[in-house]
C-alpha cells in the first residue's frame, strides 16, 4: 500500500513511497559518489540499479544576501549584472549590448493520474522554480541595460511580456523569435528598442501544454538565418505516458523561419538544451538531460555534436548501446543506431546551458571551450551539479577534464542559494550565468589586476 504525502514551498525533502515488502524504496538504492570515470568522452558506466522512484532530495532555496556571490577561481571575479528578477532561465544578447533576460515558470499541471505522477509534477515545479505559484509574476523577457559599463545593468525594463513558458531567443535581422513551452513566436525589433508592442506571428506550433514532463525549447538560428533549431524534450521519463504523446518530442526540430514547416533533424535525445554551434567545425551541439530511475549515478547526463538525420537511443538505449530493460516492446534495430554522445557530464546534473567561448576577456585557460550551466540533482541522495563547468576543446571536440568555475551555490545539503541555468557570452566577453531560483543574471570576467 501506498503512502504519500505533499510538502509545500521550497522546503528539503526525501519523498519516500513505501512498497509491499514495508522498504522503503529510496533504500533500495544507495547513493554512491560521482566517480571520476563517469566523465569524459569515454566514460565507464556502472551496473543499472532499478526502483520505483528514485530518492527525491530537493534543495530549499535561501536566496543570496546583499554581497554574497557565487565562488569563482582566482583569476576571475563574479558580479550581478541584475537582481530581483523572476525566474531567469536564460539569457541572450542582442548585437547592441542590450540582454534579455527570459524569465519563466513551467506550465501549469491541470492533470495527474497516479501518485507517482504527482510526486514528479511535484518535484519537478520545485525543482525548476523553488516552490510555490509564480506564474503571475514572470514569463516574460526583461532588457537589462549596463550604460556606463560598469558591470551592472542600470536600465532593467519590461521587453515582452504575457509568454507562454518562454526559454529560446534567436534575433535574425529585425526578426525576433522566441520559443514559448507551446510555439515559435517572430516579433519585429528595432536595434535600440527597449520594449516590443507589436502583437507576435506564431511560425509554428510545438509539442506542449498543460501537462508538459520537459517544457524548455531551446532555439538558435542558422548561420545563414533561414532555419530555425528548436530542441522539444519528451514527455515522459521512458514513454511511461504512451507514444502518442511522445510524438516529434525527444528531439531537435529544424524549422524554415519563413513558411515555418518543419522536419526531424535528430532525435532519441531526451530532453535537448543549450542548443549553440562550435566556432570551429560549425556543427550544432547542444546538452541533454538523461532518464530518470536507474541508480544515482545513471544514467550520465552529456553535451554532443548533433548529426543530421542521427538517433541518440531514447527512450530504448543510453549512451549508445546501453539497454534500458524498461522500455516495452524492445526496439534492437534502433538501439542498433544509436549514437555514442561525445561528453559525458554526470548523471542528474541537469545541464541546461552551454555557451561556446571564442572572446578573449576570460583568461587564455577558458577560452576555445564550452561552459555548461548545470542546474543540479534532485534525485540523488547527494546533490550534483549545482555549477558551471568549462570543459575544453581542441580541434572542435571536448579534450580534458571540466574545470568547475561557478560554484558556492549549495549552502550546505540542504539548502542553496540558488541554481544555474541558461548561459550566453556578452558583447565585451564576460560570461553570463542565469540563476533561476537567486533571481539574478550573474556576469563573470577576468580577475582585476593587481593595484587597479
Amino acid at each position: 500500500m501506498s503512502s504519500l504525502s505533499l510538502p509545500s514551498g521550497g522546503r528539503a525533502v526525501a519523498v519516500v513511497l513505501l512498497c509491499g515488502c514495508g522498504l522503503s524504496l529510496a533504500a533500495c538504492s544507495e547513493s554512491e559518489p560521482v566517480p571520476d570515470s563517469e566523465i569524459g568522452s569515454n566514460p565507464k558506466l556502472p551496473a543499472l540499479k532499478q526502483y520505483l522512484l528514485p530518492p527525491m532530495h530537493v534543495a530549499s532555496v535561501v536566496g543570496w544576501k546583499e554581497n554574497e556571490t557565487p565562488v569563482v577561481p582566482k583569476d576571475l571575479q563574479i558580479k550581478a549584472l541584475a537582481t530581483g528578477l523572476k525566474h531567469p532561465r536564460s539569457v541572450y544578447v542582442l548585437p547592441n549590448g542590450d540582454v534579455l533576460a527570459i524569465e519563466s515558470v513551467a506550465p501549469p499541471e491541470t492533470a495527474v493520474k497516479r501518485p507517482k505522477d504527482i510526486v514528479m509534477a511535484w518535484v519537478e515545479s520545485v525543482a525548476t522554480s523553488g516552490g510555490g505559484d509564480s506564474s503571475k509574476e514572470s514569463n516574460r523577457i526583461t532588457l537589462l541595460r549596463d550604460s556606463n559599463g560598469d558591470g551592472v545593468a542600470d536600465v532593467k525594463e519590461t521587453f515582452l511580456d504575457h509568454l507562454s513558458s518562454p526559454f529560446g531567443v534567436a534575433l535574425v535581422g529585425n526578426d525576433l523569435y522566441v520559443a514559448n513551452t507551446d510555439s515559435i513566436v517572430r516579433y519585429p525589433y528595432q536595434p535600440g528598442e527597449r520594449k516590443i508592442t507589436a502583437p507576435g506571428t506564431v511560425v509554428t506550433k510545438l509539442p506542449g501544454g498543460p501537462i508538459d514532463h520537459h517544457w524548455t525549447k531551446s532555439l538558435v538560428a542558422s548561420e545563414d538565418g533561414k532555419l530555425l533549431y528548436v530542441g522539444v524534450g519528451s514527455n515522459s521519463n521512458i514513454t511511461e505516458n504512451g507514444l502518442e504523446a511522445e510524438k516529434e518530442r525527444a528531439a531537435i526540430w529544424e524549422v524554415d523561419r519563413e513558411s515555418g514547416r518543419h522536419r526531424i533533424f535528430a532525435d532519441g535525445l531526451r530532453n535537448p538544451n543549450g542548443l549553440s554551434w562550435e566556432p570551429q567545425t560549425h556543427a550544432l551541439w547542444a546538452v541533454v538531460n538523461e532518464r530518470d530511475e536507474l541508480g544515482p549515478n545513471l544514467v550520465p547526463d552529456y553535451m554532443t555534436s548533433v548529426k543530421d538525420g542521427g538517433f541518440y537511443g531514447w527512450p530504448y538505449s543510453y549512451f549508445g548501446q546501453n539497454v534500458d530493460p524498461r522500455v516495452m516492446p524492445q526496439r534492437p534495430d534502433l538501439v542498433a543506431k544509436a549514437i555514442v554522445p561525445d561528453y559525458s557530464l554526470s548523471s542528474h546534473v541537469a545541464p541546461l546551458g552551454l555557451a561556446f567561448y571564442s572572446a578573449t576577456n576570460l583568461p587564455a585557460a577558458y577560452q576555445g571551450g564550452a561552459f555548461v550551466g548545470e542546474h543540479g540533482s534532485w534525485n540523488r541522495d547527494k546533490f550534483n551539479g549545482y555549477k558551471v563547468v568549462f570543459v575544453p576543446f581542441k580541434d572542435g571536440r571536448p579534450n580534458g577534464e571540466p574545470r568547475d568555475v561557478v560554484t558556492g551555490f549549495l549552502q550546505d545539503e540542504n539548502k542553496t542559494h540558488g541554481r544555474p541555468v541558461g548561459l550566453a557570452v556578452d558583447k565585451s566577453g564576460g560570461l553570463l550565468v542565469a540563476d533561476d531560483v537567486g533571481n539574478t543574471v550573474w556576469r563573470v570576467t577576468a580577475a582585476a589586476a593587481p593595484g587597479t
